[in-house]
């Protein structure tokens, strides 16, 4: 008769097979996440590394940089007053961008996610429309529409409140940078609520909680990880903004891209 195999060979068998079954498995994401890596390191680690060297080189009379002679001259000039103010007047840009895009965006991801699949796919294309037209045109719209000759100026002017003078302000900057970010801050925010479990906030109902209080207790710590992401993707491109505030800020609410 053939001896059978006891359990804790058999289990250890199992054990080992399952560890090479794991292996292989990270072996072959790692193969696929290869092309990835290979473009981040290219194209996003290549050009920091390069802009970190060129911050110790030296400005020439002529504009060059020269690698010669490394100093720390470039990181003294960040205590100049100058760049003190451009550096706070981009963070608080920025913060007031990512707030008014978080307070707009919140509400309509969560309308857009608890819709039907037809109506959720129409939301979802108008929220990606104004991606088909080129960054630089959309500006020069709103430039046109925020100017002292503009449809908004001239409504304001025709019920008596006279003309709007809000282009080259701070307010027209916040305008442009909170129109071109808060597809990035939609987005994040639909899918962390798409995601969410409806059964616990219905269990929230059932325990007598009010909707505002379920929404508070259960739906809003759930989509926090929405709410850092979107967060993250319009604060950081905010920061450093160029094109917007050279166009309607007129050059005079320079941030971090224009420095």
């Amino acid at each position: 008769m053939t001896a059978l195999p006891d359990a804790d060979a058999l289990e250890t068998a199992l054990g080992e097979a399952e560890r090479r079954g794991e292996v292989a498995e990270r072996r072959r994401g790692l193969l696929l996440a290869l092309p990835s890596f290979a473009y981040m390191v290219l194209f996003f680690a290549v050009p920091l590394v390069i802009v970190l060297v060129y911050s110790f080189a030296t400005r020439t009379s002529s504009g060059s940089t020269a690698l010669s002679d490394w100093n720390l001259e470039a990181y003294r000039k960040l205590g100049e007053p100058i760049v003190r103010n451009v550096v706070i007047r981009s963070v608080v840009l920025a913060l007031i961008t990512t707030v008014l895009c978080l307070v707009i965006a919140y509400p309509f991801a969560y309308f857009c996610a608890t819709r039907s699949a037809t109506v959720r796919n129409l939301l979802l294309v108008a929220v990606m429309i104004p991606f088909w037209t080129n960054f630089l045109v959309r500006n020069y719209a709103w430039r046109l529409l925020l100017s002292s000759g503009g449809p908004i100026s001239s409504f304001t002017e025709s019920i008596g409140l006279g003309p709007t003078e809000i282009l080259f302000t701070k307010t027209a900057v916040v305008i442009g940078l909170v129109y071109a970010y808060l597809p990035f801050m939609i987005l994040p925010l639909f899918a962390s609520i798409d995601r969410l479990d409806w059964r616990l906030v219905e269990a929230s109902r059932d325990l007598y909680a009010s909707g505002p209080a379920s929404f508070r207790k259960v739906v809003l710590p759930l989509t926090i990880p929405g709410v850092i992401a979107g967060s993250i993707l319009v604060f950081v491109p905010s920061m450093g903004a160029y094109v917007t505030p050279e166009l309607l800020g007129g050059g005079k609410e320079t941030l971090l891209g224009s420095y």
